[in-house]
């Protein structure tokens, strides 16, 4: 795992510099690493040790990694989805919109079928979990930093299988439904008061109410907490 004990790491580690030169040569690679963890940014450190890697640069938070992928431009950035506000894939939304395509490997903990999808939609070269071995995470470096990529194929076969599962189910719902009923379902989901909601779609609240109360009959559900778990297991 790459997570290391804290009584491990030498007083060395502990007041090491965020900029940390590693090794020279015209192999050498500029990385970004970020997490919100000094635990495993050490831990990351130490597989970069094992490669051909010149400098590293440590984050701790999105905006920090921001700052540094869009003035450092480095040969590799190696992060988490969960760094605060923004986020990693926020961040790699941002550095992507501005035109730069920097290889990026997620090194992360357990993520949601919608993040793993977006990962991919966002060009990154690997995908590793953050209780992998050391060994794999360093043969995903490799990897990528040869032009290559390193993503577990099972992970993205999961996505998408739940994604489809989900557009099916929201299909069938919409079959149920009329296309004023899925707008106010929509609107219910995304917490929108009843009068907002009316003024949106133009109608009264007591039209609204009519819309809500057919959906309840058409859906076999009771209460605004059932029908918001309801939706959103199908993709709303």
């Amino acid at each position: 795992m790459l997570q290391y004990d804290e009584h491990s790491l030498s007083a060395e580690h502990e007041l090491a510099a965020e900029h940390e030169e590693i090794r020279s040569g015209p192999l050498a690679a500029r990385v970004v690493i970020a997490d919100q963890q000094p635990l495993m940014l050490e831990g990351l450190a130490q597989v970069l040790r094992a490669v051909p890697t010149a400098t590293v640069e440590r984050c701790t938070t999105g905006a920090q990694l921001l700052d540094a992928l869009l003035n450092r431009q480095p040969d590799l950035a190696i992060l988490d989805v969960r760094l605060g506000d923004p986020d990693g894939l926020t961040v790699l939304r941002d550095v992507r919109r501005r035109g730069l395509q920097i290889p990026a490997i997620l090194v992360t903990g357990p993520l949601r079928d919608t993040e793993v999808l977006e990962g991919i939609q966002l060009g990154i070269r690997g995908l590793v979990a953050k209780d992998a071995p050391i060994d794999d995470v360093a043969h995903c470096v490799r990897s990528v930093l040869g032009g290559g990529t390193s993503v577990d194929q099972s992970l993205v076969g999961r996505a998408m299988a739940a994604l489809l599962a989900r557009e099916t189910a929201l299909r069938e719902l919409a079959q149920v439904l009329t296309a004023r009923e899925m707008q106010v379902l929509q609107l219910v989901v995304a917490g929108t008061r009843p009068r907002e909601a009316a003024g949106r779609l133009g109608v009264s609240e007591g039209t609204l109410k009519v819309h809500l109360h057919h959906i309840y009959q058409k859906l076999n559900l009771a209460t605004r907490e059932q029908l918001i778990a309801h939706a959103r297991a199908r993709g709303l």
